[in-house]
């Protein structure tokens, strides 16, 4: 069990890649939260 959760948060290398890709997916996040908000405002 050890063995296959380990790898998960070894800093060498799967933290760094899952720190990069959670940070994309916040940033894609917030351009499509203030991309509608534009889109409601100009509709208005």
């Amino acid at each position: 069990m050890l063995n296959l959760i380990l790898p998960l948060y070894s800093w060498n290398n799967g933290a760094i890649i899952m720190i990069g890709v959670f940070s994309l997916v916040i940033i894609a996040l917030l351009a499509a939260v203030f991309f509608m908000m534009n889109n409601n405002e100009k509709k208005d």
